[in-house]
């Protein structure tokens, strides 16, 4: 088997409170492989955020890495050098964000910005914005030349998307994180994003670690998943595998709660009872032992294992003296 373009070992992060140490990550491990997309997917507070922030070493201040590695390309991103490690952002690794009003400087245009993107490059501004007007024309920008002289505010959200894709793609990286560029977006408009990344990435073979609480698309987008809990990875493997047979209680939870699974019509959406842990003191065991129907008394001692080959789960029901 090659060496995976990322790979996360044992990613282990907390943050400071007033109240102590917020243990967000945990022994976090997974593997994006070259040419691939991977989705991450969980409800909101399971660490996906942070996680993505370890990626760029782009953390909080009160944030602290308490042990792991990040390997990108054989190199541990953790212990590389401030400057090396800017270097390798925009260029080989990049980021769409959730919401490109806050990404787009409102006050430049965005002809401005595509260009200032290619600071790395040694050519004429005549050739950066040539490029520029490239890349808006690969994203379905319509009137490419136009819009390069118009500010953020100007553009309908789904073009300031396009612009934000088309951003990250003017280096050509060999990795592209999507943080829920989906979420603000109307569901044409998703469907019309999600195709346009597909396309994208087949066209510059790059990987792609995507981040979503959205089923549908992770479903439609991924080759394969990433299912987190409160900072734990419960689930993992091909998409087609965990969505129909899934095998960790919270994984089968979340898909019982997409409603696009819900057969008739009804006024009361299904719900997963209970909320998250406390991640300042962490419970014992199973982390999600207080919300699950199938506990048994050995998940209030023992934390189950990622476990399996191509389809793991961390779930005692499923080992073989269960």
């Amino acid at each position: 088997m090659s060496s995976p373009l990322l790979e996360i070992r044992g990613l282990t992060v907390s943050y400071a409170t007033g109240k102590g140490r917020l243990q967000a990550l945990r022994h976090v491990g997974f593997r994006v492989p070259e040419g691939r997309i991977v989705g991450i997917v969980g409800e909101s507070g399971c660490g996906k955020s942070t996680l993505i922030a370890s990626v760029m070493r782009l953390l909080a201040p009160n944030a602290q890495v308490d042990g792991g590695a990040i390997v990108f390309k054989g190199k541990d991103l953790l212990n590389l050098p401030p400057e090396d490690m800017r270097a390798l952002r925009g260029s080989e690794i990049s980021m769409v964000f959730q919401d490109p009003m806050t990404s787009l400087n409102p006050v430049l245009t965005i002809g401005r910005q595509m260009a200032d993107v290619q600071h790395r490059a040694r050519t004429s501004r005549t050739d950066k914005n040539s490029r520029a007007l490239t890349m808006l024309e690969r994203v379905g920008i319509p009137d490419p030349a136009s819009q390069l002289t118009r500010y953020p505010h100007q553009l309908s959200g789904g073009m300031r998307q396009r612009v934000a894709i088309a951003m990250a793609l003017m280096t050509e990286p060999s990795l592209l994180i999507a943080d829920e560029i989906t979420t603000a977006l109307d569901a044409t408009l998703e469907v019309q994003i999600i195709h346009l990344l597909e396309e994208l990435q087949r066209d510059f073979g790059c990987s792609i670690l995507f981040v979503s609480h959205h089923l549908g698309v992770i479903a439609e987008l991924c080759d394969e998943v990433i299912v987190m809990y409160a900072g734990e990875v419960c689930e993992s493997g091909p998409t087609d595998d965990v969505f129909h047979s899934p095998r960790h209680p919270y994984t089968q939870k979340l898909l019982e709660c997409d409603p696009a699974r819900i057969p008739q019509r009804t006024r009361r959406l299904p719900v997963i009872e209970g909320g998250l842990p406390d991640l300042v003191e962490v419970p014992g065991g199973c982390i999600f032992r207080e919300r699950c129907s199938q506990s048994v008394a050995r998940c209030a001692t023992e934390r189950p294992l990622l476990d399996g080959n191509r389809h793991r789960a961390a779930c005692h029901l499923l080992e073989p003296d269960a």
